[in-house]
Order: structure tokens, then C-alpha cells, then sequence
């Protein structure tokens, strides 16, 4: 695909749709303005009703936008209906043509756009052999199983050579095992292709997995943009620490400054972690503390208390106590370890370094 790779631009970017209980106007998506790069993947992720798949119908051309302007590489595409945009669409329900082979349901974009019939063969089989589907093109979609058709639904979003592929949820309909192992094509078939990708999912996991970038919504505006290193480690929000992976908030006073460290109250307990530029002596913070990063020992941390010990295989999962806070915990590893029993009181352990100051 020897193309000029095209990024998306959306400029205050606003939808406002009707509550049919109360007749009232809301925004789905409020004043969002993103800069996605040419060939990057980046996902849309968020609760449901955040905004993310309004976002993503506004880039493709099925909404419009009540308010500001969306770009494909320089061009404002506003105006343009979906067809005439020089992007395609993987939908949740895959939205194959059941009559029609697999061959001719990837051709069929090519059809409509009156592509040579030799270009088209050369085409669809050549889009056959980069999503593994070799073979099958005289197969009819209902003889598929569930990954099967979602490469079919793939190859013909890229058949036509679109510069942005969208995705809306294009994994939920497959099984746990399925879904990872099809993330990693997608993923794979993006950085071959050098496609722009655009993803919408509320699957955090998917979402660290297949990203250069995630944009976090919350409420119809943007929460957090950065890749997934950044988000995790260093998220913005309470919100944004929650809604990326497992995290515990501790809450304390900052007492004073010790070198480089600050040095805080939590529960009645004297804490020094690395101090934040915003942070100031008298002042309440909430700790971001990941499971994987803390572990327990019969002293020198924060004194708890176990209230669960669980053996997962990889990891002992615990819950313990420090004063009212609850913390969960995964100590990985733990064949050699000493484990812990509901009731027995410990200290939970962690790197000063490792907790991130919102």
C-alpha cells in the first residue's frame, strides 16, 4: 500500500444528543480535541455512555458533529458521507454478507468502487495471505467459526486501502482465549499495513495490548491521553488509576520534606515517598499504589492486617487492612515465599518510587 499515511484531527469536537425520558439536551461528546497520528494505533477507551463509539461513528461519517471540525490528514471532512471518506469500519457484529463466499465478501468494496476484475483477484487474495485466510476464499461466512469471520471482516476493511481503519468493539463477540490471540493479529496486520488505527473498546487489557496511545474518556470529554506506560504509572485521576488495571489509594497528610522525599501521615503511620513538584507540607494526598507493586513482611512498612490469602498459581492474591484503607496485593512468585494467613498482622512493603502522588 504505497499511499501517503494520513492522520485524524478533531478539532472541538461536540454532540449533543436528546434524553428521550426527560427531553433534555446532553453531551454525549463535549469541546474533545485530539491530534492521532499518521500509522499510529490508538484506542478509545471508557465505561459505557463515556463517548468513545459516539467518537468514533463521528470519524467514520454515521453522526455528525454538532460542533467542530474533523480532518483526515489536511482535508476537513465534515461534509463528506461515509463512503466518500478515505476511511472503513470493522463493526462488533462483523456485518458479513451470509450469501455471499468469503472471496466475495472481501471483494465486494472493490466491486462497488468498479475496480478491474484482474486487480480485484490480485487484490483479495493478496489481503487473503496477510490475515491467514489462504485457501478458505470459497468458503461461504457461515461455515467459519467466530476468528475466522472476524479476519474476513478485516481483510475487507482493508482490501479497499483505506488510510484509517476503525474498530468498533471488534472482539466481543469471541471467547477469552480467541480475543488475545486476535488482538495480536490485529496488531500484527496494523504494523505490516501501516495503517492508522483508531479502536474502540471498554477492555482495558485489549486496549494496553494493541496501543501506541490510549485516550481515556470519562463523561463525554477526554480524561487522559498517553501511551499505556503513561497512563498506568503516572494517571492523572483517581478515575483514570481505576479504570487502568487494579489500584489501591492510600490517603495521608504530608508532615514535611526529608532530602528528596516527602514524608506523610497515613493512618497514624509515617510514610516517605518520593515527593511530586505540586506537593506542599499540610496538605491531603492520595497514594496510587499497584497490587504488583507491594508485598508483605513481618515488619518495617505500613502495619496491616490480612483479611484474604488465596493461591493463584503465579501469585498469592491478598486483601489487607491498614487502618480502614483496604489493599489488594499480588505477590508473585510465591513457591519460596512466606505466605500469610487470614488474620495474621504484618506490614504491607513497597519502593517509595513505585507509588505515583495525585
Amino acid at each position: 500500500m504505497e499511499k501517503t499515511k494520513k492522520g485524524v484531527r478533531l478539532e472541538h469536537i461536540s454532540k449533543i444528543y436528546q434524553d428521550p425520558k426527560t427531553g433534555k439536551d446532553f453531551y454525549a461528546v463535549k469541546d474533545t480535541s485530539l491530534d492521532i497520528e499518521p500509522g499510529s494505533f490508538v484506542t478509545l477507551l471508557g465505561p459505557s455512555g463515556c463517548g468513545k463509539t459516539t467518537t468514533l461513528r463521528m470519524i467514520a461519517g454515521f453522526e455528525s458533529p454538532d460542533e467542530g471540525e474533523i480532518y483526515l490528514g489536511d482535508e476537513p471532512i465534515n461534509e463528506l458521507t461515509p463512503n466518500k471518506r478515505d476511511t472503513a469500519m470493522v463493526f462488533q457484529s462483523y456485518a458479513l454478507l451470509p450469501h455471499y463466499n468469503v472471496f466475495d465478501n472481501v471483494a465486494y468494496g472493490l466491486k462497488l468502487r468498479k475496480v478491474p476484475k484482474d486487480e480485484i483477484r490480485e487484490r483479495v487474495m493478496k489481503i487473503l495471505d496477510l490475515v491467514e485466510l489462504t485457501g478458505m476464499e470459497g468458503r461461504m461466512t457461515n461455515q467459519l467459526s467466530g476468528g475466522q469471520q472476524q479476519r474476513v471482516a478485516l481483510a475487507r476493511a482493508l482490501v479497499i486501502e483505506p488510510s484509517v481503519l476503525l474498530f468498533d468493539e471488534p472482539l466481543s463477540n469471541l471467547d477469552a482465549k480467541l480475543r488475545v490471540s486476535m488482538r495480536t493479529e490485529i496488531r500484527r496486520i496494523q504494523q505490516e499495513v501501516g495503517i492508522t488505527a483508531i479502536y474502540v473498546t471498554h477492555d482495558q487489557s485489549e486496549a494496553m495490548a494493541l496501543s501506541d496511545k490510549i485516550i481515556i474518556m470519562s463523561k463525554g470529554v477526554v480524561a487522559q491521553m498517553g501511551t499505556p506506560q503513561e497512563i498506568y504509572y503516572h494517571p492523572v485521576s483517581e478515575f483514570v488509576a481505576d479504570f487502568i488495571g487494579e489500584a489501591n489509594f492510600l490517603k495521608g497528610k504530608m508532615t514535611g520534606k526529608e532530602g528528596g522525599n516527602a514524608v506523610l501521615d497515613i493512618e497514624g503511620n509515617v510514610l516517605r515517598v518520593e515527593a511530586a513538584g505540586h506537593m506542599e507540607a499540610g496538605k491531603e494526598y492520595t497514594l496510587v499504589l499497584r497490587p504488583e507493586a507491594a508485598s508483605l513482611a513481618d515488619e518495617g512498612g505500613l502495619p496491616c492486617e490480612v483479611v484474604l490469602s488465596c493461591f493463584m498459581g503465579s501469585y498469592q492474591n491478598y486483601h489487607v487492612k491498614v487502618g480502614n484503607t483496604l489493599v489488594k496485593l499480588e505477590e508473585h512468585n510465591p513457591k519460596n515465599k512466606k505466605i500469610y494467613s487470614v488474620g495474621d498482622h504484618c506490614a504491607l512493603v513497597f519502593d517509595p518510587r513505585s507509588v505515583h502522588v495525585l
